[in-house]
């Protein structure tokens, strides 16, 4: 290349020869200087940018490759000149996370995200502790430095920080942390405010049996809970849209800001994504059904495609199946061309075995070439 480089007079000639991939597990790319940069397969502007220098990549907003301006997901090629446009004021997305190949801007833009959503963590947990130490007449300057050492290695953190950040993240409850904190004879001063505080405990938990979510362990309820945080009480749980877990699949939980702890299916492909942090990831598990539900057998509404040849009574077949395993059918369309057909329909399943059933009576009938389970990205 050397040899070649001085036998080339014209720089654009050298570069339109160097396109052709010189490896295939790499993209040897420049900067509009010259510089070669060389980035792993199916790179993008950002893993350009977080090669050239970390700040660069932190506040990258833009990239021009070959002289025109692409998205920041577009994948490079060998050959590529790449220039990429900063602002002071920007910062890395989450989003990053879903496209960058590269091992250096994956673990810049998560310690990035995890430095600073710490610290708001951090924040918000603090306050929530000073508005719960009020009740008790209290001030957190007042605590000693020890006792906050004392009960934060109670659950399991290392430093007073981590713990304020559990707090912010809602993976312990204040009051919980407030009492563990408070001396002895404080508790009878805070008697009135933990009366009204359990009256509106009892109004929340009407509000979610409503709603149809489940508190979480530790509870009195604790068996009529659909999904159980394990080692925690009272935090709201929901099932995550993307993946629409149902009972019997392998669970992880994600903690929220604002809006409690999101379980994902452990298959569920944004996981990659949420869970570049550790300390908002929770252990949950599947709750026993309570005897109302076992008696009701509580269902989860679950996408299905159905690829088959579209043929007289191909409809009546797949509702025949669907139905005779007393399952009820929310809604069917289907799209045909070319004798072939694509069903989207969506059915009310009770767990997971019941889904594999329904799945292998449907790919049994003749003219079905495939079943998949939708998923929502």
């Amino acid at each position: 290349m050397v040899e070649w480089q001085q036998e080339v007079q014209d720089p654009g000639e050298f570069l339109s020869n160097l396109k052709i991939d010189l490896y295939p597990e790499e993209v040897y790319t420049f900067t509009p200087k010259g510089k070669v940069v060389v980035l792993p397969r199916d790179a993008t502007p950002v893993d350009f940018a977080y090669a050239i220098h970390s700040e660069v990549g932190e506040t990258c907003t833009g990239a021009k490759v070959n002289g025109r301006m692409v998205p920041l997901r577009t994948k490079l090629k060998s050959g590529d000149i790449v220039e990429i446009v900063t602002a002071p004021s920007h910062h890395p997305s989450r989003d990053w996370l879903g496209f960058v190949t590269s091992t250096r801007a994956r673990q810049r833009i998560k310690h990035w995200l995890n430095l600073h959503q710490r610290q708001r963590a951090i924040e918000i947990g603090r306050k929530l502790l000073e508005r719960e130490a009020r009740r008790f007449r209290l001030s957190l300057k007042s605590i000693d430095e020890k006792d906050f050492q004392r009960v934060a290695s109670e659950y399991g953190c290392a430093k007073p920080d981590d713990l304020m950040a559990g707090i912010g993240y809602g993976k312990y409850a204040a009051r919980n942390v407030v009492g563990k904190l408070v001396p002895a004879g404080k508790e009878r001063e805070a008697e009135p405010a933990a009366e009204k505080e359990a009256a509106e405990k009892g109004f929340t938990n009407a509000v979610r049996r409503v709603l149809g979510v489940g508190p979480g362990a530790g509870t009195r309820s604790e068996d009529s809970a659909p999904i159980r945080v394990m080692g925690h009480d009272d935090l709201l749980v929901y099932r995550a849209r993307c993946c629409n877990p149902i009972r019997g699949e392998e669970i992880v939980g994600y903690v929220t800001r604002g809006k409690g702890v999101a379980v994902h299916a452990k298959s569920c492909s944004n996981l990659n994504t949420l869970m570049y942090d550790p300390d908002r990831r929770i252990a949950v598990e599947w709750g026993k059904p309570s005897r109302r539900e076992a008696a009701a057998e509580p269902t989860y509404p679950v996408s299905l495609n159905i690829f088959c040849d579209d043929r007289f009574g191909m409809l009546k077949q797949i509702a025949a199946v669907i139905s005779d395993d007393n399952t009820n059918i929310q809604n069917m369309a289907a799209r045909t061309g070319n004798l072939q057909a694509t069903i989207d329909i969506v059915i009310d399943i009770t767990d997971l075995a019941h889904l594999e059933r329904i799945i292998a009576n449907l790919r049994r009938i003749p003219g079905v070439r495939d079943v998949q389970r939708v998923h929502h990205v």
